[in-house]
């Protein structure tokens, strides 16, 4: 069973390995090895034993982190998908830069393994790029990542970027880099992603450009406006998100951000990822916008700078609806993250209390 997981031409950090080297390989990371390390080392085993799924970590960036059972076949076949997407065939050279305790770092080991790919892996930090002295087909990378290792980024061809929406000026940056950058739409009950956008297309700089899905995923809206995904090479079920959508066609959507992040101040809408791309070119520190509860609107709309300098808080909001205009300003240095570098909204909002505005 396992043969069929683990293709002849695989390598890792520059050798083969039949299967029980490799099992030997993680019994040592996990001894031995740094905590990426051990992560991989976890993974592999549980990938290379008789059992038909593994037990997998969501990051907890929406609400609590869970375990979810993922199919292995369904890995496999994720795995075939991006291979055939991005034309990524047997020896394609590729980087491992992501923690390997989620999904998006486990399915760069499974595309690896299953396609016959040459991997290195480094640390999972915030330069991942700063070691590294070689070139690469392929690459996987959060927004973060990738808005530090811009000048280093001629060192892969392609890559692709998910875990956090790209922000404009992150678009910018990468506008007139030779690599092709893809924006990636998934999560971990779809087994990493089933839609993707080039972000530097020279066809595409003007608008904003919509996802399209993956071969055999098709997409539609429940009542809520939000995204429902059918892409039974992966899931079983369909899988209902929580992502309020513009749908231009079963393959093609435009993210527009989270049913959970909706504000209803005073009976209107407030989308706070639409506002927050407006404000973003202002702004050169983290920031959001959310609602918090309110006697006369129910919610009154506010944003949370991260920043210790009142300064950053005076802002040109002539861009806005007024509606989106925010009726208080905190600043604050303490935003709260998931281990994967996602922003806690709520928990960051919650922690302001009490708090002195801008």
């Amino acid at each position: 069973m396992a043969k069929n997981r683990l293709h002849p031409a695989f390598q890792l950090n520059g050798k083969s390995y039949k299967i029980s080297a490799l099992k030997e390989l993680a019994q040592d990371y996990i001894r031995l090895g740094e905590p990426y390390e051990e992560a991989i080392g976890e993974f592999l085993l549980s990938w290379l034993d008789d059992k038909n799924h593994v037990m997998v970590n969501t990051s907890g960036s929406t609400g609590e982190p869970k375990t979810i059972k993922l199919r292995k076949k369904h890995m496999i076949n994720s795995a075939k998908a991006t291979g055939k997407y991005f034309g990524l065939d047997e020896d394609t050279t590729a980087l491992l830069c992501l923690p390997s305790r989620y999904i998006a770092g486990k399915m760069m080991l499974v595309r690896a393994m299953v396609l016959g790919w040459r991997l290195d892996v480094v640390p999972p930090k915030a330069n991942p790029l700063d070691q590294v002295f070689k070139r690469y087909e392929f690459s996987a990378m959060t927004p973060f990542q990738l808005d530090n290792s811009v000048a280093r980024l001629h060192l892969i061809s392609k890559l692709i970027v998910g875990g956090g929406p790209f922000s404009e000026s992150l678009k910018e940056l990468v506008a007139d880099v030779d690599t092709k950058v893809y924006e990636t739409y998934g999560m971990t009950e779809t087994i990493s992603h089933i839609a993707v956008k080039r972000i530097n297309s020279k066809k595409n700089k003007e608008g904003e450009v919509p996802f399209r899905t993956m071969s055999k995923v098709t997409v539609s809206q429940d009542e809520r406006g939000c995204l429902i995904i059918k892409a039974p090479k992966v899931s079983s079920d369909p899988v209902i998100t929580n992502d309020v959508v513009r749908l231009f066609s079963y393959k093609k959507f435009l993210w527009l951000g989270r049913v959970d992040n909706v504000i209803n101040s005073g009976g209107i809408k407030l989308y706070p990822e639409q506002i927050e791309k407006k404000l973003a070119p202002q702004l050169e520190v983290p920031f959001f916008v959310a609602g918090e509860e309110d006697d006369r609107l129910g919610e009154r709309l506010v944003l949370v700078i991260q920043t210790d300098n009142v300064d950053e808080a005076k802002l040109d909001y002539s861009l806005l609806d007024k509606y989106e205009v925010p009726k208080a300003v905190y600043c604050t240095s303490n935003f709260i993250y998931t281990e994967t570098g996602k922003l806690k909204r709520g928990a960051t909002l919650r922690a302001l209390k009490p708090k002195e505005q801008v």
